[in-house]
């Protein structure tokens, strides 16, 4: 698989304060990384790194081009798609509405593909989106996202506040989405869906990565899990 998202020695700023302390992380076509770390490590910031929402610097490219600088809808253009933990559904317009607004002309993915992913969806596709439940929106804004054909989604906390089952229907909608080509970035703290994904994980702390690995490999990383992942 070739190299889709390249970053080296990235740093981040919200006003004066710096988060990202040179990060370094490579995604290449196809594949689910999940980002793990406490909070505050810096993982948020990151995700916001890539598409253009807080000032940066260092060596950030994805197929090749230049990120840093760019506007956050030039880098949705490039191919990457976007889902905050906030969600972000317009919630006076209809599931329907939502999902054409992220429609793009001859992209891979179909409202019919949408549906198939998430079948709820179609059953409330005239109910204004702010009526729906959390895991409701959750899998709109996934779909949405979908609809502008990325190659790349970075996903910052998929399962949050959703109840099991739910997360269990996400889990297996990303696979479905993963086994078409789609890679993705996973913001996951429990790394529930990483591991129906089979992702890599990376660690971060202090605003940079600590580990870059498999998960087999971090389960037998005491050091680790104690160092940047237990809290108390």
């Amino acid at each position: 698989m070739s190299e889709l998202l390249h970053i080296d020695g990235l740093r981040a700023w919200y006003g004066a304060a710096q988060v990202l302390h040179g990060v370094q992380l490579a995604i290449r076509e196809g594949e689910a990384v999940a980002l793990a770390g406490r909070n505050g490590s810096g993982r948020s910031t990151l995700a916001k790194a890539i598409m253009g929402l807080v000032r940066c610097e260092g060596d950030m490219r994805f197929r090749g081009v230049p990120l840093v600088g760019l506007r956050a809808f030039r880098i949705a253009r490039l191919g990457i798609g976007y889902v905050p933990e906030t969600r972000d559904v317009f919630p006076t317009l209809s599931v329907r509405e939502n999902l054409a607004l992220g429609e793009k002309k001859g992209a891979r993915f179909t409202l019919d593909d949408a549906y198939g992913l998430f079948p709820s969806l179609l059953e409330r596709a005239t109910v204004k989106a702010g009526a729906l439940s959390g895991g409701e929106q959750q899998m709109l804004a996934l779909a949405r996202t979908l609809m502008g054909d990325p190659a790349l989604i970075v996903i910052d906390e998929p399962g949050e506040g959703l109840a099991p089952r739910v997360i269990g229907q996400v889990a297996q909608a990303l696979l479905a989405l993963r086994s078409r080509g789609v890679a993705m970035l996973l913001i996951e703290e429990r790394l529930t869906i990483a591991r129906v994904l089979d992702a890599r994980v990376a660690v971060m702390g202090h605003g940079a990565v600590q580990f870059d690995g498999p998960l087999t490999e971090l389960a037998r990383r005491d050091d680790v899990v104690r160092d940047w992942l237990a809290v108390g």
